[in-house]
């Protein structure tokens, strides 16, 4: 709903208030956008029975904020605290969200994303900072599964390469061994073929040394075992 608000062109003001408290309600909490609007047509309906009856619209948003005065101290002492250190309280966590998921799907898948989304959260959870939400989709949401490790999103190099892999190494890191394009504006001139051979055998050199050296760490790391070895740049 956030996005179709952003992209309608609105021109009512009092359609364009609702359709920002809507996206504020989003951006805060990512859940309610719907209820947020309903909430707000029922006030509006139940504020234009009293208008029309004479009463000044003055009256009615100092009832409102009486009403939001209350709402929050109710909430106030309503509330139950979650603890959230080393061992944070999971059954209040799966309570809330399993409430909200059921507001999204049926009751069935809704009862087996529970305990995945509240595991998913706890483990890449940091303190004091926003959970990306960045998602890739791959798959059904009825597919959806736990996978208490390592996921990387990274397709082979090669038709050839192994499809599964168990009891490995696995090297991570931030090289490239790619031909990649220059991210600014660069270039290379030469005078004639000769110079234009050395200068991509100069480059095949550098990746070439790259590999060797990933190589050499995987002759290290794997001799004497039955490890494999997977490397992901």
């Amino acid at each position: 709903m956030e996005i179709v608000f952003k992209e309608m062109q609105i021109q009512n003001p009092t359609a364009i208030m609702i359709a920002r408290t809507a996206v504020a309600q989003d951006d805060i909490s990512g859940d309610g956008t719907t209820s947020t609007v309903i909430f707000i047509e029922e006030l509006m309906k139940q504020s234009e029975r009293y208008i029309d009856e004479g009463m000044h619209p003055r009256v009615l948003v100092d009832g409102f904020e009486i009403a939001k005065r209350a709402t929050l101290h109710f909430l106030e002492n309503f509330k139950t605290p979650v603890v959230m250190g080393d061992e944070p309280d999971r059954e209040i966590l799966k309570m809330v969200a399993r409430t909200t998921i059921r507001t999204k799907l049926y009751e069935a898948l809704a009862d087996q994303l529970t305990d995945i989304v509240v595991n998913s959260v706890l483990c890449i959870r940091k303190p004091q900072e926003a959970i990306d939400l960045f998602m890739v989709e791959i798959m059904h949401m009825r597919h959806k599964f736990d996978v208490e490790g390592l996921v990387l999103d990274h397709g082979s190099r090669h038709h050839d390469m192994k499809r599964r892999a168990e009891n490995c190494f696995i090297l991570t890191c931030n090289v490239s061994l790619e031909y990649e394009k220059s991210e600014i504006n660069a270039g290379f001139f030469y005078s004639n073929a000769e110079q234009r051979e050395a200068m991509v055998a100069a480059k095949r050199r550098q990746v070439d040394e790259r590999v060797r050296k990933i190589i050499e760490l995987k002759d290290k790391v794997c001799s004497g075992t039955n490890n494999n070895f997977v490397e992901r740049v």
